[in-house]
């Protein structure tokens, strides 16, 4: 049940930004449109409130309360990024707006993204981390919420060997392929 609520909780969250997206370039009513994106937290509220719900009934923590947790802190730390990377190329394509920049493919610019991306993470993981936490701490009973504590533990290595790989191109930057000339 709770599965089905978590990946409805992903669709909603696009259906959201799109039909924000949507008013804001197609149909020309900006304010509808901010409305519309700024009401995707709501859904970010109805997951907890379901995943809360779901845990009071008595049904035993497993990986999709869990996923709900990583849902929300992904959520909170990349949504404005993804709310913004859909809205700069639905700006291109629907209002004449810029072509969107490229990500850095290499060099300095690529090792700052790369640390950014790993902040976010963090910050990711320590959203979900206290939402994992208060959903133990609420229902009291380490053998119903083993499945959380696990996840806690594995999101950490996670981000662990995500700080290795995008911190060591601050150290290793990555460089330009050189173009290969080919023989006739």
């Amino acid at each position: 049940m709770i599965t089905a609520f978590i990946i409805g909780c992903e669709v909603a969250f696009w259906v959201f930004v799109l039909a924000g997206l949507t008013f804001r370039y197609i149909l020309k009513q900006p304010r509808i449109g901010a409305v519309l994106l700024y009401s995707t937290p709501v859904v970010d509220l109805a997951l907890i409130v379901a995943t809360v719900l779901d845990l009071r009934a008595g049904t035993p923590a497993n990986f999709a309360h869990s996923l709900s947790a990583i849902y929300i802190g992904a959520s909170i730390a990349f949504g404005h990024s993804m709310i913004n990377w859909a809205d700069v190329r639905f700006a291109h394509r629907f209002a004449g707006g810029p072509k969107p920049a490229p990500k850095p493919k290499n060099g300095a610019a690529h090792a700052r993204n790369e640390r950014i991306g790993w902040l976010k993470h963090l910050l990711a993981y320590i959203i979900g981390a206290a939402v994992l936490y208060g959903m133990i701490l609420f229902v009291d009973d380490a053998a119903r919420t083993a499945s959380l504590s696990n996840t806690i533990r594995y999101w950490a290595i996670i981000l662990g060997i995500d700080f290795l790989i995008s911190f060591s191109y601050t150290l290793w930057p990555k460089t330009a392929k050189e173009p290969q000339n080919k023989p006739l």
